[in-house]
């Protein structure tokens, strides 16, 4: 049985698309179909049902399925453990993270990794937390890097460091609401706010946390939506409107003056940063990262 018919017959499978399969493997779609033509002709057998428009497997699709992955996962482990009898660790290492993780934290750590396995092939992606579960769901990347739980089964969530968010307005024109330390919460609904984009996990993290106090995230006064946590200190900074945003990407705003911090009482903003993958073995490359990070995460808190 060829494996690569095999991979793409399992991400048809889980995509029930072809399209969408040829997206993610990099194929063309006629070159999907004719992987699996050849898996069926293999076997002798239909593995899907091509008679609606839906696509649905067949009988023997579905036992197919139910041992693709673990063959999948079986060949991986083989071939990590016979690159275990080499000294060195190579290989393609693709991270992904959101950017606030991507901007303000990892490439802290790249540099230490990539003196340490000069054999590796790193390569980083920046999108928001939901682009980022999306992009290791579709094979696309190894690791993740995210700023809220997932209760996801196929996906193994670890957090490595907590972070607050915090209110930020422009220390040199200051809103008369945020002169204090702190601000009532029925007040956050008269502030002009510019809010980080749906699907990011700061936006996440704030409609949950104003939802377990019975406040709606809808009765906000937004006045601008942006993908860009710098876009949002710097209209900030100019005096456009204040920003909920991580307490980790403002430090040197606060440092310089340029930003001041105030919080929500009663109401905590907290959250975890986690490190995800599939539940699968992961490559040595993808080991070694997720050691080293988990470890200088520790030391450093």
């Amino acid at each position: 049985m060829n494996l690569e018919h095999l991979k793409v017959f399992f991400t048809a499978a889980t995509k029930k698309n072809f399209s969408e399969t040829a997206k993610v493997l990099h194929l063309s779609q006629p070159s999907v179909s004719l992987h699996i033509k050849h898996l069926e002709e293999y076997l002798n057998t239909t593995l899907f049902d091509r008679s609606t428009k839906k696509m649905e497997l067949t009988h023997a699709g579905t036992i197919l399925f139910s041992y693709a992955e673990q063959l999948i996962q079986l060949v991986n482990q083989v071939e990590k453990d016979i690159s275990l009898l080499s000294d060195t660790i190579h290989g393609d290492l693709r991270l992904g993270a959101s950017l606030t993780i991507g901007e303000y934290l990892l490439p802290y750590y790249l540099g230490d990794f990539i003196k340490l396995y000069p054999e590796v092939n790193l390569s980083l992606t920046v999108d928001n937390s939901f682009q980022i579960i999306e992009k290791l769901l579709d094979g696309k990347i190894d690791l993740g890097f995210i700023e809220a739980a997932i209760p996801r089964k196929e996906i193994e969530s670890l957090p490595f460091l907590e972070d607050e968010l915090v209110i930020i307005s422009s220390a040199r024109d200051p809103h008369p609401l945020l002169a204090g330390e702190s601000i009532e919460p029925e007040l956050l609904f008269s502030l002009p706010i510019i809010a980080r984009e749906h699907g990011s996990g700061t936006r996440q993290v704030l409609e949950t946390n104003l939802l377990k106090h019975q406040l709606e995230f809808e009765q906000l006064k937004i006045i601008m939506e942006l993908e860009n946590t710098e876009s949002i200190k710097s209209a900030v900074e100019s005096g456009l409107g204040v920003g909920i945003i991580s307490k980790t990407t403002i430090q040197k705003e606060l440092n310089l003056g340029l930003l001041k911090q105030t919080r929500i009482k009663g109401i905590p903003l907290k959250r975890f940063f986690y490190l995800i993958h599939r539940k699968q073995v992961l490559s040595m490359a993808s080991d070694a990262f997720k050691e080293l990070f988990i470890a200088n995460m520790k030391e450093k808190n």
